[in-house]
């Protein structure tokens, strides 16, 4: 699937408006060598679906600070396999209880992220799942 550089869509659903997060993960990607888009606060799980299709992203990464991962998550999910991305990854950065890790990746989330994350564990990790698709 990957030919050149891997393209990235971060992305912040929902209500919550702090992003600092966000921005810095982008940029280590961006830094890494990586295509990133970045569409800002507040996006609709409908939102963030339509522009990973029409940026032909290689994986989306979630920031969530509201709570919502449990909703969101799924949805997003749902609305990118209804575009035919069946192969399109999905990692998740933000405030994630423990016991909501396990079943994020058996819904095909590729990585769950809390405060401090390595951005070098994120960017090593981005780059092994979507290497598995190629």
């Amino acid at each position: 699937m990957v030919a050149g550089n891997i393209r990235v869509l971060v992305a912040k659903p929902g209500l919550d408006g702090h992003d600092r997060g966000a921005k810095v993960v982008a940029r280590a990607l961006r830094d890494a060598g990586m295509e990133v888009i970045y569409t800002g606060l507040r996006q609709t799980p409908e939102m963030i679906a339509e522009a990973a299709l029409q940026e032909d992203v290689d994986i989306i990464g979630l920031s969530i600070l509201s709570g919502a991962h449990m909703a969101l998550v799924p949805r997003i999910l749902e609305l990118v396999k209804a575009n035919g991305q069946d192969d399109l990854k999905l990692f998740l950065g933000g405030i994630i209880p423990d016991e909501d890790i396990a079943p994020l990746k058996e819904m095909g989330v590729t990585g769950v992220y809390g405060p401090g994350a390595s951005t070098e564990d994120i960017i090593a990790d981005v780059r092994a799942s979507v290497q598995k698709t190629a």
